[in-house]
């Protein structure tokens, strides 16, 4: 996976993972736990990252297609959503609007603008719309649905729906806080910091609101900042960080750092300031060892990601989500390494 031209995604693990139905969750190791089944999370991460990637690569386009039947089986007529799907395929929850319905219409905004056949496009399009008919009250859900939104703007600059849930997520995400020492809008940093960051950046520039995009690019330069420890990333982990917590803590989430990278990656192609690819080099760092436990966090023959990061080390299993993460952070690497 690593090259001297930089770091080359490999999607062993990932193609582990998927059977013709979808993505599974959870692994013991690298071996998938068909019991736990499938959920819409992981497809809709799975399809941001596979349209990521050029080419005709016959097991890449599966992969998306999968993922794209299985994004958009989860929407209702009305627009909420589905999230968990037992391994014969029933899904197990009542659709509404939760993080899945969010990260659902990023992955759809990304297919829309990237996958790889114009039938594929239009079907996300169309299933973009359907969801965008919904809203949420939560900060982190409108922010994933935030990023599928400015996707489509890439592609239909009019469209109605992508400026409608840009203008509902900034609304939500709410003001900079007033301390100056603690900007964040929140009294604790959470999960999926930085997804808000990156939401009122790609927000800004899709809608050219000069002021959200100045939002997004303090709090991200505040997280990167509360994150970085000794010239490494040292993430929020999953019970949070307040003020005056000092790092590190246990245990990491990949997830984090993927969320960093491309927040940081939206920051630089929005501004052209270099010093966000400062965060896109750590967050790819941080995998290959340069964190709390110093130790790395994914399987390079494989493309498998580890998940979670503790105290004594890692966690072994090698679900989805780690895994998406981890490739995910290394195609932003990639890209970095394409620009010196």
């Amino acid at each position: 996976m690593i090259t001297a031209r930089g770091p080359v995604p490999v999607f062993d693990h990932l193609l582990r993972l998927t059977d013709r139905r979808g993505l599974f969750e959870h692994a013991r190791l690298s071996v998938p736990r068909r019991e736990h089944g499938y959920c819409v999370d992981d497809a809709a991460r799975g399809l941001v990252v596979i349209c990521r990637e050029s080419g005709s690569d016959f097991n890449l386009r599966r992969l998306e297609r999968h993922y794209l039947d299985f994004v958009l089986g989860c929407i209702q007529p009305d627009g909420t959503c589905h999230n968990r799907m037992d391994a014969e395929g029933a899904w197990l929850d009542e659709s509404s609007v939760g993080d899945w319905w969010g990260r659902a219409l990023w992955g759809l905004g990304v297919a829309a603008a990237h996958a790889h056949s114009e039938t594929a496009r239009l079907r996300a399009l169309e299933g973009f719309r359907v969801a965008a008919r919904q809203r949420s009250n939560h900060s982190r859900t409108m922010s994933y649905a935030a990023l599928g939104a400015g996707e489509v703007l890439c592609v239909e600059p009019a469209e109605r729906a992508a400026r409608d849930v840009l203008r509902a997520a900034v609304r939500v995400i709410g003001p900079i806080a007033a301390d100056p020492a603690w900007p964040w809008p929140e009294p604790r940093l959470r999960y999926a910091n930085g997804t808000l960051t990156e939401a009122l950046i790609v927000a800004g520039a899709g809608l050219h609101d000069a002021a959200a995009l100045d939002r997004g690019l303090v709090l991200l330069d505040f997280l990167l900042k509360i994150e970085t420890r000794d010239g490494y990333l040292s993430l929020t982990p999953v019970g949070g960080r307040g003020r005056g917590e000092v790092a590190p803590r246990f245990d990491q989430q990949p997830i984090e750092v993927a969320a960093l990278a491309d927040a940081c990656a939206s920051a630089y192609r929005a501004t052209s300031d270099p010093r966000w690819l400062v965060g896109v080099r750590l967050a790819w760092s941080w995998f290959l060892g340069k964190n709390d436990a110093a130790i790395p966090m994914f399987d390079a023959e494989t493309g498998g990601g580890y998940d979670g990061l503790e105290a004594a080390g890692r966690n072994r299993n090698q679900g989805a989500e780690s895994t998406l993460a981890m490739l995910s952070t290394a195609q932003h690497a990639r890209w970095l390494s394409g620009l010196r």
